[in-house]
């Protein structure tokens, strides 16, 4: 009977099943590195994981429902394998954190995602289409975040802000970045100094997305009327 199911394609042999579960660990564990390698909320582990989970979703719900005595499906193949779509969003979510204004691990969560799906498609045996979608996902990954800082050099900018500590400083910038909606991207504090008086300098790193009709004089005459900015001015990234 397994030799009839099998001939019928409603089986595939332990070789076959073999080789899918291995080619999706090793398409996860590529995805999974370069996730890691730059410090991502999910890394190796976790791709690899999504990835031969998915896949063998997808051999359960095409293989593992069937009549021995019929020899017929007694399933829906798709049903099944359709709950890796939605369930993974919940693990997605947990990649992506929230401070502020600024969000990250929205690119993490699509790559898992991304993942599942490869890994549905190599349980199904599409191989082009699995590993075509790997090669670009590498790509986009490893170079797209280059090329995208290149073409939106002009509307991502890194505010460098000197001024004298004190309480409410970073606060009224942050307000007057929001009356010219200027989103913060980021900010840490670069360094902290004595003047020789008793005050604190403090210097910080403000990364920004600025508005396309933005008039920079007037904001930059605007900072400057906020009590205690010393020095301003956008720096060079590399």
């Amino acid at each position: 009977m397994l030799d009839q199911l099998k001939g019928s394609g409603l089986m595939i042999s332990n070789r076959e099943v073999i080789l899918r579960i291995i080619l999706s660990t090793i398409i996860g564990g590529l995805i999974g590195m370069e996730r890691e390698a730059n410090n991502r909320p999910a890394g190796l582990r976790t791709h690899v994981l999504v990835s031969i989970g998915s896949t063998l979703i997808m051999l359960i719900s095409m293989y593992g429902f069937y009549d021995l005595e019929s020899g017929m499906r007694t399933g829906d193949p798709a049903r099944l394998a359709a709950q890796v779509v939605s369930g993974i969003g919940f693990l997605g979510a947990g990649t992506i954190i929230r401070t502020g204004s600024h969000i990250k691990g929205l690119t993490t969560a699509a790559s898992l995602w991304v993942c599942a799906g490869i890994g549905l498609a190599i349980g199904n045996g599409y191989y082009l289409g699995g590993l075509l979608t790997t090669a670009i996902v590498l790509l986009t990954l490893a170079r797209l975040s280059s090329f995208e800082k290149k073409v939106f050099k002009t509307k991502y900018r890194t505010l460098e802000i000197a001024a004298i500590d004190r309480t409410g400083l970073i606060g009224e910038i942050g307000i007057l970045l929001g009356r010219y909606d200027i989103d913060i991207i980021d900010i840490s504090i670069l360094s902290t100094a004595d003047n020789g008086s008793g005050e604190t300098i403090l210097t910080s790193c403000i990364k920004i997305k600025l508005p396309i009709d933005i008039n920079l004089d007037v904001f930059f005459q605007e900072i400057y009327k906020i009590n205690g900015i010393l020095e301003t001015m956008f720096i060079e990234e590399n």
